[in-house]
């Protein structure tokens, strides 16, 4: 694909408006909506990934590639919709109840839709029963579970125990993340994966997804 490296360069600048006029030249120049998707911002959102969980970089620098690769998904997304290869891989994710932090969140679900994903994002505050509606109205393949506070690290297991207790645990599986949990804790509550950061949830999600697939305008 022609001009991927200047994607690249954009997105690690965090250049919001050129992205987007980057995103509508690819598009008249012939480029697919797909092509620009899988062979622009997923590539480019991958090699951003590396380079952060090596310490290359960090969140802030992170969340700028995330915003302006943002804007190129504005531009793609209604004719995503549109095309014969609908997005079939959805996340849905939300702070647990209690909890109203949401910039890990965020970053997971910038992250999640430059991977290729469709993101449900719940919000803050997120409540057993609003997931469980979450998964029988989305239909998402993934669940994930944001918390960092300890006091409300408990809350995911109550979730966990309403997803099974509503029949749903064979139709999703669940990931959880935050900075006070570990993968012991992931283990332990029944969660099926564990992200240390938003890069490494965009691999589990896609390890899960495989698995699970595996069995059953401008």
């Amino acid at each position: 694909m022609i001009g991927r490296e200047k994607l690249y360069a954009l997105l690690t600048q965090g250049k919001v408006e050129e992205v987007r006029e980057w995103t509508c030249g690819a598009l008249n120049n012939g480029e697919s909506a797909e092509t620009v998707l899988k062979e622009g911002f997923i590539q480019a959102m991958d090699r951003i990934g590396l380079r952060f969980k090596s310490g290359e970089i960090y969140i802030p620098e992170v969340l700028l590639a995330a915003r302006a690769m943002h804007a190129g998904m504005e531009v793609l997304k209604p004719i995503l919709s549109r095309s014969t290869t609908k997005w079939s891989k959805k996340v849905a994710i939300g702070t647990v109840k209690g909890d109203l932090h949401d910039i890990g969140k965020n970053l997971v679900g910038m992250m999640l839709e430059g991977g290729g994903f469709e993101v449900i994002d719940l919000g803050i505050d997120v409540s057993a029963e609003k997931f469980v509606e979450a998964i029988e109205v989305h239909q998402p393949q993934i669940v994930g579970l944001s918390a960092l506070l300890t006091t409300t690290m408990r809350e995911m297991k109550t979730i966990l125990e309403a997803i099974e207790k509503a029949g749903l645990k064979k139709k999703v599986k669940t990931i959880v993340g935050g900075a006070p949990l570990n993968e012991q804790f992931a283990r332990g509550i029944g969660a099926d994966g564990y992200a240390a950061d938003a890069a490494s949830a965009v691999e589990i999600v896609a390890s899960l997804l495989e698995m699970n697939l595996k069995g059953p305008s401008c």
